[in-house]
């Protein structure tokens, strides 16, 4: 089946295509949970919120770029946290940056979070011929990023891979640093351009659609952030609403290039208008 998109706008726009819908796909991170000490905040009535779409007639999947934990910790956390989701829904950069490795036979050196390495056991990281970055956090020092540096540098042909490409991100005690800035910084110094695994590529959204056997048209991203969430499924041509919770800024409902399909204050809010929609 290929979408159809001679329908009529009316249809088409936010709520109203919550209709025609047969997937939702959630970001983590800032939409469900804030995170920071311990385990992190639930964010108001997002616990309930989860529970309605899993009770809905429609598929829900989670695509985050969590790179500081295994899924399997992170998805711990979550439960602890009451959100009912499991591994196998959850989509995150390390294990589809695992299976790129090991397709084109590389062998990283690896600059992530410490909690992730575990992820990379099953590849061989002996004379790196490439470098992996993810959300390193205090692992971002001078030395680290040097050495990362370095390791580009001496390679005839450097590969830089960037588990995600976000500027920022929301914790309890504020915004913090996330791994595109530092991205950059080795794509300035080493003059290359990196491959990002995680959101915004299209390749990692296409993997969520092709485990829900749903096409663009008939899945809906709800993101706080308005150009890796929102704009990376517009870009795959599906429909995406940013949550004014996590990341968001007011300047985001302004911005040059992406412009949401629908902006709601929080989950909640957008799980009762898609429901409202569908006459639940």
């Amino acid at each position: 089946m290929r979408c159809e998109f001679h329908v009529a706008m009316a249809d088409r726009g936010w709520p109203d295509c919550a209709k025609s819908l047969k997937g939702v796909v959630l970001d983590l991170c800032g939409v469900l949970y804030d995170s920071g000490e311990g385990d992190g905040v639930a964010i108001p009535g997002s616990i309930e919120a989860v529970q309605r779409l899993k009770t809905s007639d429609l598929q829900l999947r989670f695509c985050t770029n969590e790179t500081q934990a295994t899924r399997e910790k992170f998805v711990a956390k979550l439960q602890r946290l009451g959100f009912d989701i499991s591994v196998s829904e959850v989509f995150s950069p390390s294990p589809a940056a695992v299976a790129v490795l090991k397709q084109r036979g590389l062998r990283p050196h690896l600059l992530v979070y410490d909690g992730v390495l575990p992820e990379f056991d099953s590849v061989d990281q002996t004379n790196p011929n490439c470098v992996v970055i993810g959300d390193a956090a205090e692992n971002f020092s001078y030395q680290n990023l040097n050495e990362a540096f370095r390791v580009l540098m001496g390679l005839e042909k450097p590969v830089l891979f960037s588990l995600g490409r976000g500027r920022y991100y929301k914790e309890t005690d504020g915004l913090k640093l996330d791994v595109g800035v530092y991205m950059k910084a080795l794509e300035y110094a080493c003059d290359l351009e990196a491959e990002v695994i995680g959101k915004p590529s299209p390749m990692f959204f296409q993997s969520v659609l092709s485990d829900m056997g749903l096409q663009p048209c008939e899945t809906l991203m709800i993101g706080d952030d308005l150009v890796n969430d929102v704009g990376g499924a517009q870009h795959c041509r599906m429909k995406g609403v940013q949550v004014r919770t996590g990341k968001y800024r007011p300047s985001d409902e302004r911005h040059p290039t992406v412009t949401a399909d629908g902006t709601v204050d929080n989950l909640a809010q957008a799980v009762d208008m898609i429901l409202a929609q569908r006459g639940h």
